[in-house]
């Protein structure tokens, strides 16, 4: 499957809400895949249908080799601890561009595979931090809107410095 362009910040797609997947085909399996080979191209562990262009709810993550690729559709938090963690954030849609943001240390959510299965799981530390994050994309939220208007302004005028 093809590497796809990344869109990037601050294109007007990456803060818009993203349409649940009803079909589950051969197109969402060539969305996955184009997904992963384009997050494995790119500099960062996860990437979401938004940041190719593509408005569905569709979430790729391989936080290593060892742990393997996981895919998640349609993902939504069910619970979210109160205890949290601090962790540096960035986006591929914004390469070389971080900040640490706060988020709840673990999460329950629920979520599809590729063939439509439901499954409930719990992530952890820097895999809750993951789902989270990609979550908040699929949502039209993006990482920048998670900081103080002082440090996002900052990280806004560095991209711009950076695309010059």
């Amino acid at each position: 499957m093809p590497v796809r362009p990344i869109i990037r910040f601050p294109d007007p797609l990456l803060r818009t809400a993203c349409a649940a997947v009803t079909a589950f085909d051969d197109d969402l399996q060539a969305l996955v895949a184009d997904l992963l080979d384009t997050i494995l191209a790119a500099p960062g562990v996860g990437i979401t249908g938004p940041h190719i262009g593509v408005l569905k709810r569709v979430v790729v993550i391989e936080l290593s080799r060892e742990d393997g690729v996981r895919t998640y559709i349609n993902p939504e938090i069910l619970w979210s601890s109160p205890e949290t963690m601090r962790h540096t954030e960035g986006s591929v849609s914004m390469p070389g561009v971080t900040e640490e943001i706060v988020r709840p240390k673990s999460i329950r959510f629920r979520y599809r595979d590729v063939a439509g299965e439901a499954h409930e799981a719990e992530a952890h530390d820097f895999l809750a931090i993951c789902i989270q994050h990609e979550i908040d994309q699929l949502d039209g939220i993006f990482w920048l809107q998670r900081l103080s208007k002082l440090k996002r302004d900052r990280l806004v005028k560095k991209w711009e410095k950076m695309q010059y």
